[in-house]
């Protein structure tokens, strides 16, 4: 008796949920081609979403794809499938990032829980409140990321100030970069528009007016008509999430850490934003590591509170980035 393999209209369902993740500037950097008679999904780079200037080993890439995979394993794990994933499977192919099948689970994988969180999760760049987060969720979160085989560091109040610290040296080397400002204006948008990539104008938040939150300004010092000012938050719950090794696996692992613990936050009521600023410097990042950490190696900073329900940012299109033959 023939194995059975995902039809064609669940399989593009679960690509559009993948879709979803979150990516460095949402360049959305992925490419999906599914082999049908065979069952097999492939994961690949988007070479036309390069960032030379920010990003120039691909590790931002890299973060956003297996972001993309995490949240297609849950798609097809709440439709009663187990995706069993190959990372990197052509050594000679540096854009093959993963090979995915289709089997039918002996057990229900608890992944499929945080299904409802895909289409809830987005980043915010608002100020959230003073209030703390409770340390249960944090225990949580850092579960989160140790099951996908990374780590989130909790750190104190001066560590926070220290990773403040780089994110400002950070912001200080990108006024100074004309070609970085040129590269991340590409993927910002100072007036509304149908693109269905980058950061529209109604998702840059408010300037900060006052307040110790590291929230990027992508407006980069650009007025944009009708855009406010605010507070932001004086003590900010700040979570470095990284790997031991920094390998092209480590990185596609750290995507799917860092999308598990931004929908199990979500789930448990939490208002989250990403910050790679710092990582974008190699001298910054290697700044930003905490020596009594197990964690080798920063892969992004992630900021977690109670706040305003952020509104998503736009996506291409499935037949955009899915391929079926």
């Amino acid at each position: 008796m023939p194995s059975r393999t995902p039809d064609t209209t669940s399989l593009t369902s679960w690509v559009a949920e993948a879709t979803r993740a979150p990516s460095m500037h949402n360049a959305q950097p992925w490419q999906f081609h599914y082999l049908a008679a065979d069952g097999v999904l492939s994961l690949r780079l988007d070479p036309r979403r390069s960032m030379p200037q920010t990003d120039p080993s691909a590790r931002g890439m890299h973060l956003g794809c297996g972001a993309a995979l995490f949240n297609l394993r849950v798609a097809a794990a709440h439709a009663g499938w187990e995706p069993q994933v190959r990372l990197l499977p052509d050594a000679v192919d540096e854009a093959a990032l993963a090979l995915i099948t289709f089997a039918e689970p002996g057990e229900r994988d608890d992944i499929a829980d945080l299904y409802p969180a895909i289409g809830r999760r987005h980043t915010s760049r608002e100020p959230f409140s003073d209030e703390p987060v409770p340390e249960a969720l944090l225990d949580g979160l850092r579960g989160a990321a140790l099951a996908e085989g990374a780590r989130l560091d909790l750190p104190d109040d001066w560590q926070v100030q220290a990773v403040l610290d780089l994110v400002w040296d950070a912001e200080h080397a990108e006024e100074l970069s004309p070609a970085v400002r040129e590269e991340i204006a590409r993927w910002t948008a100072v007036t509304d528009s149908a693109r269905p990539e980058g950061i529209p104008l109604y998702a840059l938040g408010p300037r900060a007016y006052d307040g110790r939150a590291p929230v990027r300004d992508f407006a980069g010092g650009r007025r944009v008509e009708g855009r406010g000012s605010a507070v932001f938050e004086q003590s900010p719950c700040l979570a470095v999430l990284g790997t031991r090794e920094d390998t092209k696996e480590d990185w596609l692992r750290a995507g799917q850490a860092m999308e598990r613990v931004l929908l199990q936050a979500t789930q448990d009521g939490l208002a989250t934003s990403l910050n790679s600023q710092a990582l974008e410097w190699p001298e910054l990042r290697w700044a930003l590591r905490d020596p009594e950490s197990a964690t080798g190696y920063p892969q992004m900073v992630i900021r977690l509170g109670y706040g305003p329900e952020a509104p998503a940012t736009p996506r291409r299109s499935v037949s955009d980035v899915l391929v079926i033959t």
